[in-house]
């Protein structure tokens, strides 16, 4: 059994961040406005009442499939959530780069992360097919590996897509620190055992972050580099 040693220790022990594994909806991207579309395209081809954009950005973070079941009526006990859920999926996969783009200072961090030597990922509770398309057009010069849901791997907040990350990226997790913008994000970096920066520009607020145990908070990604390269002098001093 593995067992997780406090990062203050490990920095103690002179471990050097060499990796950083990023979230991706409401971290790397904003793609509320364009998943608010395709639940509401779902929702109102089936005669469903649409949800606002606030509500469905409580919704992300668990996966799409758990996205739909919230917005509906009597979730997944409605009769017609498997054909909402599938409208859902065709209408995402067709119209997912409609109004998504980078937050702004998202490329340069990458570019400059890049440039400084450290390897990067993407885990996301999107399906795979998604996360690879995203990769395609946006991450595909600087990031390295992007592990969305598929059948072999729990979701986030169980810390499998991390795990698998790592091993294709062959670093260890002392090596790495987490980035995300929600609770699911903050939970998902406990169980694997990694730090965890939570950002404040994507799909929670400050005092929600906090409360569900945040303990790095992140203003803009200039500051994320900065806080690597600190964290780093401070192990090897």
């Amino acid at each position: 059994m593995s067992i997780f040693v406090p990062h203050f220790i490990l920095m103690q022990m002179g471990t050097k961040i060499t990796t950083v594994i990023f979230d991706l909806d409401g971290t790397l991207l904003d793609t509320l406005q364009d998943l608010a579309d395709s639940t509401n395209y779902a929702l109102r081809v089936n005669g469903l009442p649409e949800r606002s954009v606030e509500e469905i950005r409580m919704f992300v973070g668990n996966g799409v499939r758990l996205l739909v079941e919230r917005a509906m009526p009597d979730g997944a006990e409605n009769p017609c959530f498997e054909q909402v859920f599938r409208d859902f999926k065709g209408h995402y996969v067709r119209n997912c780069r409609n109004k998504t783009g980078l937050y702004p200072g998202i490329d340069g961090l990458l570019c400059n992360l890049k440039e400084a030597g450290y390897r990067m990922a993407i885990v996301s509770n999107k399906l795979q097919s998604g996360v690879t398309e995203l990769y395609r057009s946006y991450f595909a010069g600087t990031v390295e590996v992007a592990v969305g849901e598929r059948p072999e791997l729990q979701r986030k907040p169980a810390p499998d897509m991390v795990e698998q990350a790592l091993r294709e990226l062959g670093v260890s997790r002392e090596e790495a620190v987490y980035v995300g913008d929600s609770e699911v994000d903050i939970a998902t970096a406990r169980n694997a055992g990694l730090p965890c920066l939570s950002v404040l520009w994507g799909f929670r607020d400050r005092d929600l972050l906090i409360r569900e145990g945040a303990t790095r908070l992140i203003g803009s990604p200039e500051e994320i580099l900065v806080w690597l390269e600190q964290e780093n002098r401070a192990g090897r001093s």
